[in-house]
């Protein structure tokens, strides 16, 4: 038998999920658990370079823990786990630190854009890149699902894990970009990409009238309901088209040109698309949610799965390097 290719995403604890997180990130890496050996985990020491509020934190762990959990992850099958219980991931971001050139993180995209808008720049941040790439390499990951905007972080990853092999031998998989164009960036219901920090998203567990309420907000063009519309340029249905059969959005899109369409119709078709895919996950969310001792429990599998696979690359690593 073929051994899987493992593929490793992780997710910051930093708010509530949106349907952003949901198509971009969590819908796609969660289907390659058919097809990889899937690790997936949750980035808490990245959330703490924003995230102040330590019972919030907290909170939001439980719930990305439950999202998972409702969404489908075969916690028994693969390997879901909190960052922080594996000391192994900043162990190995303090090796790779030592073969960093600073000016490979001077170039860093998040690095760049927050001194250019004059925001605070701490070292968590500007050492983000190191980290992310020690959580990539200590699994041995051979693909990791990115977006568009983090392809350059996984380009250091490369470089870096690049570098170490060649100062030390062989001795870090190098990692391959997985990105999925087609959902790389959703828009929120301003326009611009869905993002907690423009406040433009469409939660993805909230109640249906919450849901609703939120799909109708998104910003359109203004015009009436008789002129002919491009689907191709409205948000409403570049969201739409994520949720509906190929042949409904083929007749909404014949309908946009034609002219006769109001945008309070498609907003609602949209709305029943969406709560169609997400009504089922939402309900068990809702189960799951409360339940503690089952969500620790998951937690604590998880690490010990995460870890087993960490502290053998890491006995590998301090070997090359004359620690041990």
């Amino acid at each position: 038998m073929t051994a899987r290719r493992r593929t490793l995403s992780g997710i910051k604890p930093s708010g509530k999920l949106h349907l952003g997180n949901y198509l971009g990130m969590l819908k796609p890496a969660l289907e390659l658990q058919s097809t990889h050996d899937v690790f997936y985990f949750i980035a808490d020491y990245h959330a703490l370079t924003t995230v102040r509020n330590g019972a919030e934190l907290h909170e939001n762990i439980y719930d990305l823990v439950a999202a998972f959990a409702a969404l489908g992850m075969d916690f028994e099958a693969h390997t879901f786990f909190r960052q922080s219980d594996v000391p192994e991931h900043v162990e190995l971001a303090w090796v790779l630190s030592c073969v960093t050139p600073i000016g490979l993180l001077e170039r860093a995209h998040a690095y760049k854009d927050a001194k250019a808008k004059q925001e605070e720049v701490n070292h968590g941040l500007y050492a983000y890149p190191v980290l992310m790439a020690a959580d990539i390499l200590i699994y041995d990951s051979h693909e990791v699902p990115v977006g568009r905007d983090q392809k350059q972080h996984l380009e250091i990853t490369r470089d870096i894990a690049q570098r170490f092999n060649h100062l030390y031998g062989e001795t870090l998989v190098v990692p391959e970009p997985r990105i999925e164009e087609e959902v790389a960036t959703i828009p929120g219901v301003d326009g611009r990409k869905m993002s907690k920090s423009y406040n433009n998203v469409l939660p993805l567990f909230s109640t249906e009238k919450e849901l609703r309420k939120a799909v109708m907000r998104i910003v359109t063009d203004s015009k009436t309901v008789d002129e002919p519309k491009d689907p191709d340029t409205c948000n409403v249905f570049q969201i739409f088209r994520h949720f509906a059969p190929e042949a409904d959005r083929a007749a909404w899109a014949q309908r946009y040109r034609e002219g006769g369409m109001g945008y309070g119709e498609i907003k609602q078709a949209t709305f029943e698309a969406i709560d169609r895919e997400i009504a089922g996950f939402r309900e068990r969310y809702f189960q799951y949610r409360p339940d503690l001792t089952r969500l620790h429990a998951i937690l604590d599998d998880g690490a010990e799965k995460a870890r087993a696979v960490a502290s053998g690359v890491m006995e590998r690593v301090r070997g090359k390097v004359g620690l041990r």
